[in-house]
């Protein structure tokens, strides 16, 4: 294929077409599409070709055997008009051979006079009996004679007409007809080759105008818009077809893109001051600490009463600025996949959440040697943020009186996927958040909860070709279910 895109250039070269002709038409660019229909173009000519020849070829063919036909049996009337005797042997052989056949038949009744005796053959002749509809005979005995044998002889029966009988049947040698027939094919292939090329350059031209012209466009505006977005591309054409609706909503589509890059760099220089922001925060909370522990020595009585609000308000900012720096990171780092055990991973992070035996306990039904294939960091960040919050709705439930909470975790396989469960036996998640829990910065506990550990939770679960979905939740408690390849 790639030999046919310097011939379109040559071919476009050697035409003397102008510059914006030979890019209509095709021949200005290495355009694997131009010469793919150029090829079309060409195997469709050959196939309409092949269509109008075959038949044409088929009744030149039968046109000629009717008209030998038609020459004997006007002969034979001649010679039968007077006795027999009356006329001389050779004058009634060359009255017969004016139509250019070697012997003649007539059959009446089941009777068959030899009108003119045949000569001794070299070779058995092929019979063709007009009187019969064969299609598929027809079509092919023409090729038959084109590709015979010089010494080969037809019999060719058919009804007569000028005179009373059941058939007529004539021997005629095939060469003649063979050299008629292949006059008449040259003939025929110059005229339709040159019919189709007209007929293929028009075709081939006005695709290339209505289609390729439109479609060079478009991969022209794509083409630029992918080195450049903000670039301001061609405008759509006013056509109304397929292809003007292509690229009206090829330019609708670049204009989402534009707006939706604008608005990311506008994200991007926020973040860089968010962490700008968040950095200087920092430092001032962890002074704002240091001063707090140095409070905690101090007799007062009102310092001593006022210091652990100080102390939870620093601590729910300086948690507040780790998440965001956490959630406003580029991108999570591809997650290490390994094989390892799930149950010491489920109690390391019971543990990081604060889980125990004196508080909110761990239940764990988890199959024994149970494994999972995932980054170990990552799937520990995933359980520490569902477990810690459903300790702290639990721990925060006011209703709770003598009920112990309890986290409990399973896991299974279905269908080559591992689900993972945590429920909760808390106070369930408000229905106004359930349906936007996933969403950054939408918490439950409107103290001290940022909202973003579920958003990372769930990023983290997708990163790994899996989902963190919530089942069910309500006042009995909540359930999620983490699925991951296995």
């Amino acid at each position: 294929m790639s030999e046919g895109r310097p011939l379109l250039r040559d071919v476009g070269q050697r035409l003397r077409l102008p510059a914006d002709w030979r890019e209509r038409l095709g021949f200005h660019a290495p355009d694997a599409l131009a010469w793919r229909l150029l090829l079309l173009t060409f195997l469709f000519t050959v196939v309409v070709e092949i269509l109008i020849i075959a038949p044409s070829a088929a009744s030149f063919h039968e046109r000629w055997l009717l008209d030998r036909l038609q020459s004997a049996e006007l002969a034979s009337v001649g010679v039968e008009a007077l006795p027999y005797s009356a006329v001389e042997d050779d004058v009634a052989e060359q009255l017969l051979a004016i139509g250019g056949v070697q012997a003649v038949v007539v059959g009446d009744q089941g009777v068959r006079r030899l009108l003119l005796q045949a000569p001794n053959l070299p070779r058995t002749p092929d019979l063709i009996d007009l009187r019969q509809n064969r299609p598929v005979a027809r079509l092919i005995d023409p090729w038959r004679t084109l590709v015979g044998h010089p010494d080969r002889s037809v019999r060719v029966q058919a009804r007569p007409r000028y005179r009373s009988g059941d058939f007529m049947e004539i021997l005629a040698p095939a060469q003649p007809l063979k050299l008629e027939l292949q006059t008449y094919l040259l003939n025929s292939l110059l005229m339709s080759l040159m019919i189709s090329l007209v007929a293929g350059g028009l075709l081939y031209g006005g695709l290339a105008f209505l289609v390729l012209q439109p479609l060079r466009r478009v991969t022209r505006s794509i083409e630029r818009f992918a080195l450049d977005p903000e670039a301001e591309g061609d405008p759509p054409s006013d056509r109304h077809d397929e292809i003007g609706r292509v690229e009206r909503e090829l330019a609708r589509m670049q204009g989402e893109v534009r707006q939706s890059l604008r608005a990311r760099a506008r994200l991007v220089a926020l973040g860089e001051a968010v962490a700008k922001i968040n950095h200087d925060l920092r430092n001032m909370l962890t002074s704002a600490q240091i001063a707090s522990e140095r409070l905690a020595d101090s007799p007062d009585p009102q310092v001593a009463k006022a210091l652990p609000r100080l102390e939870r308000a620093l601590g729910r900012a300086a948690a507040l600025s780790r998440n965001v720096l956490e959630y406003g990171r580029s991108e999570e780092p591809e997650p290490q996949l390994s094989r390892f055990a799930l149950g010491p991973a489920v109690a390391a992070a019971a543990e990081d959440s604060g889980l125990s035996d004196e508080g909110v306990k761990l239940a764990r039904a988890i199959p024994a040697r149970f494994t999972v294939n995932a980054d170990p960091d990552q799937l520990n960040r995933i359980l520490v943020n569902l477990m810690r919050n459903a300790r702290q709705a639990i721990e925060g439930d006011a209703t709770r009186v003598g009920r112990p909470g309890v986290i409990k975790v399973s896991a299974g396989q279905e269908d080559g996927v591992v689900v993972i469960r945590i429920t909760d036996n808390g106070p369930g998640i408000p229905p106004r958040l359930s349906e936007r829990l996933f969403e950054p910065f939408v918490s439950g506990r409107s103290s001290d909860g940022t909202g973003l550990g579920l958003t990372i939770s769930r990023e983290l679960a997708v990163s790994h070709g899996g989902e963190l979905v919530l089942v069910d939740t309500g006042p009995g408690g909540t359930r999620f279910e983490l699925r991951l390849p296995d």
